[in-house]
Order: structure tokens, then sequence, then C-alpha cells
């Protein structure tokens, strides 16, 4: 399965904000889009400090899109698929493509606190360390759905990263959508999210929206 495999920090200088694409690493100050010796808040590549000229309206919609794809760590290929997704289910497409985004397992499994970042989370369920409704599941862009239960496997919980992580849990807190069982490292969706239900940097999703109706 395809992924990107590069430095994920050049992804955040390129749009030009944190991503959280390396979990708890991109809230110390280690991070480049706030470090200040050297300051490294430019986009990366030999021509990163020239001067910015002003994005054509096909760049600013692009640029957007980008920043959606990197934030939930999802390829091209993938993201228009979602996208084509949410234009069928009718009402407000950006919101739809959200919801889709949220609903991946990967994403899921991140949001509940199993992991640092979704591309942990993406390895953690690639691996097979998670059931969805007690069913083996190692496809990362699986839609789960209301009241679908997501759980730890039994046999990965006697690995190393599993245990005892039930206190690692008391310190996350899960998006109101979900509801998570610390002592059986395990968790419920309860609903699909509505837009003011998901957390996530601020995104203009109209224009996501008209570069895919170009």
């Amino acid at each position: 399965m395809a992924r990107y495999t590069g430095p994920v920090c050049r992804l955040c200088r390129r749009e030009g904000m944190k991503l959280y694409l390396k979990g708890e690493r991109c809230n110390g100050p280690k991070c480049p889009i706030v470090q200040q010796r050297p300051a490294r808040n430019f986009p990366p590549g030999a021509h990163g400090q020239r001067r910015s000229r002003r994005p054509s309206e096909y760049g600013l919609q692009l640029r957007e899109k980008q920043k959606v794809r990197r934030y939930y760590g999802v390829l091209e290929t993938q993201f228009r698929k979602h996208y084509g997704e949410a234009v069928r289910r009718g009402g407000v497409t950006g919101d739809n493509l959200l919801q889709i985004l949220e609903s991946r397992l990967d994403n899921v499994v991140f949001r509940m606190g199993f992991a640092d970042s979704r591309r942990q989370a993406r390895q953690l369920v690639r691996h097979g360390h998670f059931t969805v409704n007690g069913r083996k599941t190692n496809i990362p862009s699986f839609m789960v759905r209301a009241n679908d239960v997501v759980a730890v496997r039994p046999e990965s919980r006697k690995r190393d990263y599993f245990k005892d992580y039930s206190e690692v849990l008391n310190t996350r807190t899960a998006p109101d959508w979900l509801s998570v069982d610390n002592a059986n490292l395990s968790g419920r969706v309860l609903n699909l999210p509505a837009r003011d239900q998901i957390d996530v940097p601020l995104f203009n999703d109209s224009l996501i929206v008209e570069h895919y109706s170009r």
C-alpha cells in the first residue's frame, strides 16, 4: 500500500502551519514552525526563503486541499475517492468530506488515544492490533459506523506497547462522539461526528470543493 515515507516536518513547513504529524513533539520547542534558532518556518527547499509571491486562485485551492490531505495522512487517489463519496451523499460537501475522513479507522484509533499520531495509528491498524465489533481489521481506511466497537485485540494486549496503556488513556481526552473504556482498551463510536464536533485546524472547505469542481 502506498504511503508517504519522507520527513513529515517539511510538510508542515510547506503549508505554513502545524499539522500535528509527530504527536507530542509538535507541541514542543523543536517544532520547526515555532523554532527560533534557527528559524525554519518557511517552505522547505533551496528557494524556500525567497520573497513570496501572491498566490493565484488555483494555488489557494491547491494549498487548502493539500493541508487537509496531509493532516489526515491520505494520498491523492484516496482523497479524491473520499471527495467523490462526499458529493454523492448530498448536503454540504465540505462537511461530508470531513466526516468521512474522521470515520476512517486509523483516525478513530488516534482520536481514542491509542496512538500519538495518525501515522502511528495507521501502522498499528496495519499490523492487526485492533478489532471492529470483534473482528480483526487491518485496513486503515475502513469506515466505522455509529455503535461500532473498536478494541485492542486480546493477543496484542500482551505486547509492551499496550501493557499498562490504560494509564496513558487516562491522560487523554476523546471527542464527545466517541466513548473510551480505558480499563478494557476499547471504545465505541456513539455517532458519526457533525461539523461542530470535529476538532481540526481552520480549513476552508469551500476552496477544496472549488478545486475539484474545476
